[in-house]
């Protein structure tokens, strides 16, 4: 099983604040969940503290335990651990996906970022991100201008030799 995401989708966000979770998308969280079984609901951490970011940042238990992990090694009164810890541990909200696929936006996660009618999901690797769409256009225009800067003969994947970082 994939332990990564992949692929994006538009959802409708009921009166109740309930949202589907793309199939694909349900299929990482079990895998990526030690405690998850057939039948039982899997969890994951909807991440919300970072003002500069304007969605939420869905983590599952194994990703979200790799952080925990990075903040438990930094100096206990140092700046950095008091802001991640803050951000990962005080405006963070354990949820899980039920039995529908179905996870619940509460009002004040529905508030950070934007969302009313619909719900747009986006891979990030070991995360996935819920937008409200309108903004994710904007964000994306943002990304496509920001492309369509770099040279013609551009390869994006020469990042990854850390080339360009």
């Amino acid at each position: 099983m994939a332990r990564r995401f992949r692929g994006e989708g538009l959802h409708k966000v009921d009166s109740k604040g309930r949202v589907s979770v793309p199939a694909l998308f349900r299929r990482v969280v079990e895998a990526c969940d030690p405690n998850w079984t057939e039948g039982l609901a899997p969890e994951l951490v909807i991440v919300y503290g970072d003002p500069k970011k304007q969605f939420l940042e869905c983590y599952t238990m194994e990703a979200i335990e790799e952080v925990d992990r990075k903040i438990d090694a930094l100096p206990r009164a140092s700046k950095g651990r008091k802001l991640l810890e803050r951000i990962f541990h005080g405006h963070s909200f354990p949820t899980s996906i039920d039995e529908t696929g179905r996870l619940v936006l509460s009002a004040k996660l529905k508030a950070k970022a934007q969302i009313d009618k619909e719900a747009y999901f986006i891979a990030s690797g070991d995360t996935f991100q819920i937008w409200n769409p309108e903004v994710y256009e904007e964000d994306q225009a943002l990304t496509e201008k920001m492309l369509q800067d770099l040279p013609d003969d551009f390869d994006a994947m020469s990042y990854l030799d850390g080339e360009g970082i």
